[in-house]
């Protein structure tokens, strides 16, 4: 079950900007302050949570503080399970099957094409980064399912993005190798990853 029916994530062009419009929009309503803080490109990311009309007047304060120093926003009034839980940070493992990946400059439209393709499909959510270190800002989701259902999700979560008029980068692998998969299941940054060994490899 997830904890908050409602989310909503806001990144600012400035600093400054952002911590001040995050300031009020914690104020406007009940909510809960997910997270909030610096990104790359000198922008400001937040994120909040917590019951549907809390979170709808929390997120209209903050456009309206905001204004044209918004670079990304999104409310989910109703999200989905799995988009939930990968928000707050839940890893799901790698299986038999094609993966998918969506990759964008920025991170709330990836959070709202993740979700169209979660509540569109029976994919599975393999890990959503939002802005993280060394991702220049970017938001990154990969899925995993049946091909079929892969191409669909993707067809989705691209057609959103393109109507939309916001970059994206996408690919699917039909047949990821066991040590791609192996190494997606442990992590997908290069300075967490482990060192695999291929078979057939000089020791």
């Amino acid at each position: 079950m997830k904890k908050y029916p409602a989310i909503a994530t806001l990144e600012f062009k400035d600093i400054a900007i952002g911590m001040h419009t995050t300031d009020a929009l914690i104020k406007k309503a009940p909510i809960s302050l997910v997270k909030c803080g610096t990104i790359s490109h000198g922008r400001y990311l937040t994120l909040v949570a917590g019951s549907t009309a809390s979170v709808e007047e929390s997120y209209h304060e903050g456009l309206y503080w905001a204004k044209d120093n918004l670079v990304d926003h999104v409310f989910l009034p109703d999200i989905d399970v799995a988009l939930h839980d990968a928000v707050f940070g839940k890893r799901v493992l790698c299986r038999d099957g094609a993966i998918g990946i969506v990759e964008t400059e920025t991170t709330s439209c990836n959070v709202r094409a993740a979700e169209l393709a979660l509540k569109g499909t029976t994919v599975d959510l393999i890990e959503l980064r939002l802005a993280d270190s060394l991702l220049h800002g970017k938001g990154v989701s990969i899925f995993n399912g049946e091909l079929y259902d892969i191409e669909a999700a993707l067809d989705i979560a691209v057609s959103y993005l393109e109507d939309k008029k916001h970059q994206v980068v996408h690919k699917i692998i039909t047949s990821p190798h066991e040590a791609l998969a192996a190494q997606i299941n442990y992590s997908t940054s290069f300075g967490d990853a482990q060192l695999t060994n291929l078979n057939g490899e000089l020791p």
